[in-house]
């Protein structure tokens, strides 16, 4: 889900990475399904990415489907 709503703001990883204040290898490691996100790093992805709720829990619901 990062990367598609990164590509659909036009940003790079690096750019990104300069919104957040997250390292770029965070952002690789949670694009590439590495690792999970904590509340703190998705608050700060989901601001920048300027994702709304109902987004948000679009998505949330379908990786509850997924099980992931």
């Amino acid at each position: 889900m990062l990367k598609d709503y990164r590509k659909r703001k036009n940003l790079s990883q690096e750019e990104l990475e300069k919104l957040t204040n997250l390292d770029r290898k965070t952002i690789f490691r949670i694009e590439n399904d590495l690792n999970m996100p904590l509340l703190d790093t998705f608050a700060k992805l989901a601001e920048a990415l300027e994702l709304s709720d109902e987004e948000i829990v679009k998505e949330v619901k379908n990786s509850i489907k997924k099980g992931k």
